[in-house]
């Protein structure tokens, strides 16, 4: 009996890298095809000829263009939430300007990877597209957060930690994307030491100061 289960085993192993391979082909083809033609004119045959597959295997993965749609957007949202949960973890012994500013650089950094696909992904994508993600990466950097504040009371401002956290990871979201897509006549480094001293006087003690990266 063992000697029969096991090449039953050891087809299975290949069959279903071959599936996670056709998905993850698919995936990179459909994000290919939203940056050139963008979200109206994506389709799944287009999607199927950039993947060098025909629209029959494409369907063998994908009901249609919308689930294409979704698991492109989630593989950009989950690699985008990774990267920042783990800036954001790594630096969580630092305190006040320091931690804000150097965050800030990671959130910039990663930003800026793939401006055209934030673009697409912020704009032109219905909202309804971003939803579950654009969550998820908020509430993941949002507990963070709330669990410095929380670790750090007695030198934050008098706000519960998830209150503060709601509002701070908003703020940050909204400012570091418009700021990427665009480009004022500001320069980075203003810009981190403006956001850096706006977050610091909202959470920090009333008396926190601005304090400004050395020129």
């Amino acid at each position: 009996m063992a000697r029969s289960r096991t090449p039953t085993a050891l087809r299975r192993t290949p069959q279903q890298e071959r599936s996670r391979a056709m998905v993850e082909r698919i995936i990179a083809a459909g994000q290919r095809v939203l940056l050139r033609d963008g979200y109206e004119k994506a389709s799944t045959n287009r999607v199927a000829e950039e993947a060098g597959i025909s629209p029959g295997s494409l369907y063998q993965y994908f009901p249609g263009k919308e689930s294409i749609l979704a698991a492109v957007v989630d593989r950009y949202s989950a690699e985008l939430s990774t990267r920042l949960t783990a800036v954001l973890a790594d630096r969580l012994d630092e305190r006040g300007p320091a931690l804000v500013r150097s965050t800030l650089d990671g959130l910039l950094d990663a930003l800026e990877e793939n401006v055209e696909f934030l673009r697409l992904v912020v704009q032109e994508l219905p909202r309804s597209r971003q939803g579950s993600r654009t969550a998820d990466l908020e509430q993941r950097i949002g507990d963070l957060v709330a669990a410095y504040l929380a670790i750090n009371r007695s030198q934050t401002r008098g706000a519960e930690p998830a209150t503060s956290a709601w509002i701070v990871v908003r703020l940050v979201e909204h400012l570091t994307v418009q700021y990427v897509l665009e480009r004022p006549s500001i320069s980075r480094a203003t810009f981190v030491d403006e956001m850096t001293a706006m977050i610091v006087a909202y959470v920090g003690p009333p008396d926190a100061t601005r304090t400004r990266a050395p020129s």
